[in-house]
């Protein structure tokens, strides 16, 4: 499973070894979501898998809607692993009373699932197949990504017989296990890890690298252009690991350093509902090759959580971070409006 990596640095699959740091080569770490319907255990198995409860477990439908995230490891490789909200079908959606919440959780767990190297669905071996199950099977069939089903509640040797006719779906061996009590986890565990596509390390650029974060239509871009200003030299346009983005060189009062974009920085104009909109995901793949990321922040709307989700991320990673205020021009002051607006930020 594991191969040499640069100065004798092993590596899994392509990826990083946990605790192991590549002089001169930069490797991302790995996204693993897990998806599936309504209260089939998706955020008890992502507690016990990055080994905090982190996600909130109720038994009842719906309590995850937007994206949780968290780091786990297995065999010394460090992933991140996404708990999505419960995907409901399309009858459902429409008779819901809540729609609009279940539109929002499809289309979180839909970013989740473009940004995924690997695919977990999450079924309920305690009420077999549902038509939920088929189409949620569907829509993981046209993402094209490695996908593992598993079968979850599978706690007594009947269930876990019973897990065979989830072969129905056409996603291959459902693995059976049972989150809350932690059987069969190691085994979906060196499956996730079997699943994990081979990566290139790429070269690292001189000097730090410096990542644009934020929600959408924050000033991203406008940031960026104004810091590769005309007077700056800049060197090159590197591919970066991030999707949909590219690394910028350039020399700063004499010294390099790299400008990292968020994914769909470029993309001026275009705000999709799902994947362009919710872009905590991309964010992440750039912060994982920063040495400082600059958390772009809208003066003119209140802070959300994704605000927070960013910033809990960056600290996590134990990064530097820097929180820009931009639009300030936009708000009307006061002497205390920048006092006002810190205390806010502070809370």
């Amino acid at each position: 499973m594991q191969r040499a990596g640069l100065l004798g640095c092993p590596l899994v699959k392509g990826w990083l070894h946990a605790g192991c740091v590549l002089a001169g080569v930069t490797v991302p770490q790995p996204i693993v979501a897990i998806v599936g319907r309504p209260n089939v255990g998706k955020s008890t198995l992502f507690n016990r898998l990055v080994g905090e409860r982190r996600a909130i477990v109720e038994n009842e439908p719906g309590t995850t809607r937007d994206r949780v995230y968290g780091t786990a490891d297995w065999g010394g490789l460090d992933f991140t692993v996404i708990d999505t909200g419960g995907l409901q079908d399309d009858q459902e959606i429409a008779n819901a009373s809540l729609s609009e919440i279940a539109r929002h959780t499809r289309a979180q767990a839909g970013s989740a699932i473009e940004e995924a190297d690997v695919i977990v669905l999450m079924v309920d071996a305690r009420a077999g197949p549902t038509a939920g199950d088929h189409e949620v099977a569907e829509l993981l069939r046209r993402a094209d990504k490695p996908t593992i089903l598993v079968a979850n509640k599978a706690e007594t040797n009947e269930r876990r017989d019973a897990a065979v006719d989830f072969y129905e779906l056409g996603l291959g061996e459902p693995v059976p296990i049972s989150a809350y009590h932690g059987s069969g986890t190691g085994d979906l565990l060196d499956r996730i890890v079997e699943a994990l596509p081979e990566v290139e390390a790429e070269a690292e650029t001189e000097g730090p690298r410096i990542a644009i974060a934020g929600r959408p239509n924050v000033g991203k871009s406008r940031l960026l252009n104004a810091l590769l200003g005309q007077e700056r030299a800049i060197v090159s346009d590197i591919p970066g690991t991030t999707r949909d983005s590219l690394d910028t060189q350039l020399i700063w009062a004499g010294q390099p350093l790299t400008l990292i974009d968020t994914a769909g920085i470029r993309r001026r104009g275009r705000v999709d509902p799902g994947i362009e909109r919710y872009s905590v995901i991309r964010s992440m793949r750039s912060i994982d090759r920063s040495d400082v990321v600059v958390l772009l922040i809208d003066a003119t709307e209140e802070f959300t959580s994704q605000d927070l989700h960013i910033a809990g991320y960056v600290e996590e990673q134990k990064k530097g971070l820097v929180v820009v205020v931009n639009k300030w021009d936009l708000v009307e002051k006061t002497g205390r409006t920048m006092d006002e607006y810190r205390e806010r930020g502070r809370d």
